[in-house]
């Protein structure tokens, strides 16, 4: 897998920073369309090079690394006129320099490889340094977020030095590389000022609650968003204080992590779930959703000797894949997507690694399989692994991140790795956390810096925090494997299949005493009890003359404080989960799949759904059918070519009609679906918002067959396989497919005769997300043919918030983390209505075309992949 992806890094993608591997060349900044702060890690610097170099020696590739590196001296130039992040340069180039150094001065000690090797990795790392110390000239000591490497922060052509805020993960995470390359060159600067920074940072701690918010304002240390968690703004923050404590040997690091670390708990751990809070508030939830990068939290755990919780939270993750096959980038607390985005996340597979570390629990290594196989299965194209657009649909982005090679391959080869595979012991080395490696030894070299900071105050902590910092083992799990299954049981059903009812925070201090507060979720207006304790909160309740309801609190009203505050969480709930359903009111993306030869169904593109024609969410097998671009090409008057476009899927452009008009006519031609390609050269679904396409203000019940819409830069993918290939087979569905039966059986058949497939597909398993779709709100016939379904109206700022009074809706569909929302033996129950009228009304044919003889002999199959590595698609 790591070959795949490497080798068509460099031989498509190098000296580029990332590959894409859709489109099988570099991406390079500037020359794309940008991405925003995504791009900000690419610095015409070989990114991905640098950031693969110490996993080359992890997966034993010695030749491979002295390669590498001379690359890496003779071409990399540090000193571009580009704006970049001074956080993802830190960990993922510094790192990168570093790391390939101390591995590169291991070989050359081991006499075998590097033995030309002169410290040139670590001079670029040094000249690096320099780079990013301008952006720290602050009054505060924290680093601005961006820095031009050629100009600096200050400089009028920098073009940066204007921002104020930073994310503390941002600030907070730079000691492990600034202290390594200090103990490295001698040069003390680079700590000092690494260190300075982390000080601010814990002054500026909220004193009550031992929390930090996700940013601040680097001027003033004011906290610029004051919620707090475990994830994305603050996660590797509370990383590198225990780390900086395991590599530096100073323990004012380990008592400010540990200080953290008990409010973590005490706050924002509910177990299994990690959910953010406020710093001033920490008992008040901030949100009903938690991030993918949260994942890296069990292994920290594991580090921390704090096994069990660590267990727990890495097992939820694992049931959330089961459902998903990856961790969307956001899901809710009952285990909905929120965002669904996956670019291929590293931080999950470490934590099973650490896990496996600590436990020997061979089920940990059941889980590496896991990931693996659904890897191969979904994510790998052939010109490397494609980032997923949308983990519902299956659908691919044109991005494979540097932290891929960095991360993933590492700590998956490392899970199964026995001692004897290895050339080196990774216990000498700490992982940064791009997972670059740091000499252990570094504790005891070039020591220039005071250990203990006589100004700081810690929190007197009960000593039995400290208890398990750094556990044995074979204390923790005496002969005992079954200790993590018996931890893991309760949760196995946590996502699917069962509901447990959760004990809330009131009841777990008072026993069996008062009942929870009412979540917004399951608030009813026509129910008196209700109604009852809004009043005791403090909220009153205004019937709207359109049959809604409006909710105002104010706060002097409640009946207490503790209601007061009941009532302001309920308000912030109902105001989130408004605007959650309108968001719901939009169609969910749909998938376009080549799976004709020699793609195979390896190919997902993003599509935007029509508010007419078949319902692909109600018509699982989807639409199948090979391809034809019709005449005229913009489907907008009668098709000239109806033999070739009969009982096939058109191919047209957008633009001079209405899409309904161009359906009926390639309806009438005898298409079985079509695929509207957007005339806008260069548009893309990476940075568009996903596009509908609306009726045209009449009547669309006519149109039965279904219609997707494709941005330029993937209708050009399947145009680009037409003259290439001539016949081209897709699958219009709601969410990717598996490959079929057939195929499946001849794979598995010449996968027992081949040992040279690169990859085994599984049988198809079963649907694991279902979106349930709000009923089609009918277009308002604009040339634009974007459809806005009727918005809610808008909740305030001022806690004021509406919900709906439709009896078929009780309440928002959200689930609290709690209470998972479904009633025993239902695992989806926001599909429920959906459902029902699906059934009602579904009457499509489900006729799916099969596989061609073409695809009959899995050796030419084979060939014709590996043609397609050198192939620009």
């Amino acid at each position: 897998m790591f070959d795949h992806a490497y080798s068509n890094y460099m031989e498509h993608a190098y000296p580029a920073d990332e590959l894409m591997p859709l489109t099988c060349r570099g991406r390079v900044r500037g020359q794309e369309p940008s991405r925003g702060d995504v791009d900000d890690a690419l610095g015409k610097f070989s990114l991905t090079l640098i950031d693969t170099l110490d996993t080359l020696v992890v997966l034993n590739k010695t030749k491979e690394f002295e390669e590498a590196v001379k690359k890496v001296i003779k071409d990399v130039n540090l000193d571009n006129d580009i704006v970049v992040s001074v956080f993802e340069t830190n960990i993922r180039v510094l790192g990168g320099l570093l790391g390939g150094h101390s591995v590169a001065i291991m070989l050359k000690e081991k006499g075998e490889y590097m033995q030309w090797y002169n410290g040139e990795l670590l001079h670029m790392a040094k000249e690096l340094g320099y780079k990013l110390l301008p952006a720290f000239n602050t009054t505060s000591g924290l680093p601005y977020p961006r820095v031009n490497l050629k100009f600096g922060v200050r400089h009028p052509e920098a073009r940066t030095g204007t921002e104020s805020d930073t994310c503390t993960a941002c600030a907070g995470t730079l000691i492990l590389e600034f202290a390594a390359l200090s103990r490295f060159t001698g040069t003390s600067i680079f700590e000092e000022y690494a260190r300075k920074a982390l000080d601010f940072i814990w002054e500026k701690r909220q004193r009550s609650s031992n929390l930090v918010g996700v940013t601040i304002n680097i001027h003033t240390g004011d906290w610029v968003r004051k919620d707090s968690g475990v994830g994305a703004g603050i996660d590797s923050y509370y990383e590198y204080l225990l780390k900086a404590y395991v590599l530096l040997g100073d323990d004012s690091f380990l008592e400010r992590f540990n200080t953290h670390y008990d409010a973590i708990m005490r706050y924002i751990s509910q177990p299994p779930l990690l959910l953010d809070v406020h710093i001033h508030k920490p008992m008040l939830n901030a949100r009903t959703w938690m991030d993918s990068l949260l994942a890296f939290f069990p292994g920290l755990q594991v580090l921390k000797g704090d096994i069990r919780p660590a267990i727990e939270t890495h097992e939820m993750l694992y049931q959330v894949i089961k459902k998903h096959n990856f961790l969307p980038e956001a899901f809710t607390t009952d285990f909905r997507v929120h965002w669904a985005q996956h670019p291929l996340r590293p931080e999950f597979a470490e934590s099973t690694y650490f896990l496996y570390k600590a436990t020997g629990d061979p089920y940990y290594l059941e889980v590496g399989k896991t990931l693996i196989e659904n890897l191969n299965k979904y994510a790998r194209v052939p010109c490397g692994f494609a980032a997923m657009k949308d983990v519902r649909t299956g659908s691919h982005e044109d991005r494979m991140d540097s932290f891929f090679l960095a991360e993933m391959f590492k700590y998956l080869y490392l899970l199964f790795a026995d001692k004897e595979d290895m050339i080196f012991d990774i216990e000498d080395y700490i992982f940064t956390t791009e997972a670059h490696l740091l000499p252990l030894w570094l504790s005891t070299t070039n020591q220039t810096i005071s250990k203990k900071n006589a100004s700081t105050e810690y929190t007197e902590l009960d000593d039995s925090n400290f208890d398990w910092t750094c556990p044995n083992t074979q204390i923790l799990f005496p002969n005992d494997p079954m200790f993590a299954q018996s931890i893991r049981e309760p949760l196995k059903n946590v996502v699917d299949k069962s509901c447990p009812r959760g004990i809330s925070r009131a009841e777990e201090s008072l026993g069996s005493g008062p009942k929870p507060p009412l979540r917004a979720r399951d608030f009813m207006a026509s129910n008196p009890e209700h109604l009852e304790i809004l009043k005791k909160m403090g909220v009153s309740l205004i019937h709207l003359k359109d049959g809604r309801v409006q909710l105002v609190q104010h706060a002097v009203q409640a009946a207490s404080s503790l209601d007061a505050e009941d009532g302001l969480r309920f308000m912030q709930e109902m105001i989130e989960l408004s605007s959650q359903q309108q968001k719901e009111q939009q169609l969910p993306p749909r998938a376009v799949q080549i799976v004709s030869h020699p793609f195979f169904g390896r190919v997902v593109l993003t599509a935007g759904p029509a508010q007419f024609g078949m319902d692909l969410s109600k018509h699982k097998a989807g639409t199948r059918g090979f391809v034809a671009t019709i005449k005229p090409y913009n489907g907008c008057s009668e098709i000239t070519n109806p033999e070739a476009v009969k009982e096939k899927i058109a191919l047209m452009q957008r633009g001079q009609c209405m899409f309904a008009e161009k359906a009926r006519n390639i309806q009438k031609a005898g298409a079985i679906g079509g695929i509207v390609i957007d005339d806008n050269e260069g548009s893309s679904s990476d940075t568009a918002p996903l596009f509908q396409m609306a009726g045209d203000g009449k009547n669309t019940d006519d149109i039965t067959i279904p219609m997707l819409f494709l941005f330029s830069k993937e209708g050009n993918i399947i145009l680009d396989a037409i003259r290439e290939y001539e016949a081209v087979e897709v699958l219009l569905s709601d969410k990717a497919k598996d490959r079929d039966l057939e195929m499946e059986n001849m794979d598995q058949k010449s996968s027992e005769n081949d040992s040279h497939k690169p990859n085994s597909e599984e049988a198809p398993s079963e649907s694991q997300d279902a979106e349930a779709v709000s009923e089609e709100p009918e277009g308002g016939g604009e040339s634009s043919g974007v459809g806005d379904p009727d918005p809610l109206s808008p909740a305030s700022t001022d806690s004021v918030s509406m919900a709906d009074e439709d009896p078929h809706t009780s309440g928002p569909t959200e689930a609290s983390a709690l209470e998972p929302a479904c009633s025993p033996g239902d695992s989806q129950p926001q599909e429920q209505n959906t459902q029902t009228e699906a059934n009602s009304k579904a009457h499509w044919d489900s006729k799916v075309q099969p596989m061609e003889s073409i695809l009959a002999d899995w050796n030419e199959d084979i060939e014709a992949f590996e043609m397609m590595e050198k192939d620009e698609l």
